[in-house]
């Protein structure tokens, strides 16, 4: 299928990662995790403001409140997108990560938080961050903890270890949170690039980035490529759908630096046929 690929933004970002469209003020946010920002693009007036400065945010979840619930290098942190308030909810860390990376909420609330491991190492893990915001490890195993998203059914959760270049399948328990029977879901072959981030569309294909690959490569519920999405930059990095009518595809990228005139950290955004699954809110703490 011909996609158009319409370039929205262009911060130059390092490491544009985490897009989310908020359906209530209808606009896409996002960030560039080593600059410590928080970007956001309002389709209406096609604006890009920043929100946020402060310390690097790898993921964030839309909390039913309203805020957005960050995970930073060293807590988890709320905030509001009217106000501009952060306030930490929880301080968490150990010796096997260097930071979150992407997120993912359950339809429970809970969060699911992947790592950047130290060293580079396979000792990072997926964690579990439940309503009470008791952290535990539901997953091991990556030096780079990435993508996340969940069956239609509910009845399974990917999650992509960019280290190990895998898409994981595991049958997930609504009740507990836990996760088991862990399958390779997805084995990326050699030059398709790094998986890394992404979205999942309501027939249950997930949308699924390249590091390094200059593409998003849709991939059935069977574990099957049945198409490839080209892009002009290298590290396509994340995506979600959102808009209007939940069929927009809004994708962040890296490799930007100051200063430049390159195309690489651009926000993107493909009008599909089809339509997203909507995210879930987090309920963290919720007072």
């Amino acid at each position: 299928m011909a996609y158009t690929i319409e370039p929205l933004s262009n911060q130059h970002c390092n490491t544009g990662e985490n897009p989310y469209w908020h359906p209530a003020d209808k606009c896409v946010y996002w960030t560039d995790i080593p600059a410590g920002v928080l970007y956001r693009y309002d389709p209406s007036n096609k604006q890009t403001e920043t929100v946020y400065r402060g310390p690097q945010v790898g993921g964030f979840t839309l909390q039913a409140d309203g805020k957005f619930l960050l995970f930073r290098e060293t807590d988890i942190a709320t905030f509001d997108p009217k106000s501009r308030k952060v306030e930490t909810l929880l301080e968490y860390t150990d010796d096997t990560m260097t930071r979150f990376n992407d997120v993912h909420a359950d339809s429970v609330g809970r969060v699911y938080a992947g790592t950047i491991a130290k060293n580079w190492k396979p000792i990072g893990s997926l964690y579990c961050i439940d309503l009470d915001g008791s952290v535990r490890k539901v997953a091991t195993g990556s030096a780079c903890g990435n993508g996340l998203a969940f069956t239609p059914d509910e009845k399974h959760l990917y999650w992509t270890c960019s280290s190990r270049r895998r898409i994981f399948r595991y049958e997930w328990d609504g009740k507990t949170g836990d996760l088991k029977n862990e399958i390779v879901f997805y084995d990326a072959p050699e030059g398709e690039g790094t998986p890394d981030g992404m979205a999942m569309d309501e027939h249950g294909n997930l949308w699924s980035c390249r590091w390094d690959g200059k593409r998003i490569v849709i991939i059935n519920p069977e574990g099957k490529a049945i198409d490839t999405i080209w892009f002009d930059v290298a590290k396509v990095s994340c995506a979600i759908f959102g808009g209007e009518q939940n069929n927009d595809l809004f994708v962040t990228t890296a490799g930007g630096k100051k200063d430049s005139t390159s195309a690489d950290g651009t926000l993107y955004r493909i009008t599909t046929q089809t339509l997203g699954r909507a995210r879930f809110h987090s309920r963290i703490k919720l007072k």
